[in-house]
């Protein structure tokens, strides 16, 4: 479960920004995540809540923004929105897409005291 290393990267994060910036507690931290990424969201808000006990961010609402997978187009040359990275484009029906989005995991912000 790879979520797990995950939220223990965005802790050293939180606790690397809280040395930094002098604040004590984090109660909300705000995620985007590609649809792409595969990451399992269920299982990243879990891994959260357990990897947050002891820091700054122990209790602090995690709110998962979705940031849609994205390609270009060969056969039409538009940019469009892709559910799966195998799908057809949703223009002309054309198979030669090139994904440009959509892979990207990223703290957005958070709200500290």
């Amino acid at each position: 479960m790879h979520e797990m290393s995950i939220a223990e990267g965005i802790r050293g994060v939180i606790e690397d920004a809280a040395k930094a910036n002098s604040f004590s507690r984090v109660t909300t931290l705000r995620l985007e995540i590609g649809r792409f990424a595969g990451v399992e969201k269920h299982a990243l808000e879990f891994a959260f809540d357990v990897v947050m006990r002891g820091s700054p961010a122990e209790g602090a609402e995690l709110q998962i923004i979705d940031i849609p997978g994205k390609a270009l187009c060969y056969d039409c040359a538009e940019s469009v929105e892709i559910e799966h990275r195998l799908d057809p484009c949703p223009n002309c029906g054309g198979g030669k897409l090139l994904a440009q989005g959509g892979e990207e995991m990223r703290i957005k912000d958070m709200e500290v005291l």
